[in-house]
């Protein structure tokens, strides 16, 4: 698996999953000598972001949305034939990432990142706080069980995320494809929403595509 982005949630990812025995490289936008820590904690790789796909079944792009464009040409060419690319990403015009006219005239924000890397994409995690992973999993079937919306279009790529997120301890609903992924956008109610399953898809269904004032440029 290769993460690209070890914030808060590419760092706890990378915990998570190696606890798990998956095999892990991690990147992030300063270098592979900045990730040592990480590393001897974690087991992890430490990588370009260049090579950070290589051989993946999975690649996390877990960077703002501002830095999408930045990454490699053909970052994704040396991935997995049946890749999940896996988008965390939010747009934050007003807090980090200035005007994209694209998302500001209605383009979901994954659809805008797909477009960006020549990929189709998975939208995950965008609306979960980062400490969850380590503290919230709990066993499939547990009462209260917190749960994940997931949006894309290539069905099996979705079912595959949507099985990690089962061994992560979480249990998903199906957001729908990448077009309705606004439904899970920053100022929705599923965005930070920690409920079950059965709230998370009443959140996502009181979802409104107008997008407020606080989360435009």
């Amino acid at each position: 698996m290769g993460i690209i982005g070890a914030g808060n949630i590419g760092g706890n990812l990378t915990r998570r999953l190696t606890a798990l025995g998956h095999e892990v490289s991690i990147a992030n936008s300063r270098g592979p000598h900045t990730l040592t820590a990480l590393a001897e904690e974690t087991g992890a790789t430490p990588v370009t972001a260049a090579e950070a796909a290589e051989g993946a079944r999975v690649v996390v792009v877990t960077i703002p949305v501002k830095a999408v464009p930045n990454l490699p040409a053909g970052f994704l060419n040396g991935a997995a034939e049946d890749v999940a690319v896996i988008d965390t990403g939010n747009y934050y015009p007003q807090q980090r990432d200035g005007r994209v006219a694209a998302i500001e005239d209605g383009l979901a924000e994954s659809r805008w990142t797909e477009e960006q890397i020549g990929h189709p994409v998975i939208k995950a995690f965008n609306g979960t706080y980062a400490d969850d992973l380590l503290s919230k999993a709990l066993p499939k079937g547990s009462p209260g069980r917190q749960a994940l919306s997931v949006a894309g279009d290539d069905a099996a790529a979705k079912q595959f995320v949507r099985d990690l997120i089962d061994e992560l301890g979480f249990d998903t609903v199906d957001a729908g494809g990448l077009d309705e992924s606004w439904r899970q956008q920053p100022g929705t109610p599923v965005y930070g929403n920690q409920g079950d399953a059965e709230a998370i898809a009443k959140a996502l269904a009181a979802a409104s595509p107008e997008r407020t004032a606080e989360w435009r440029a």
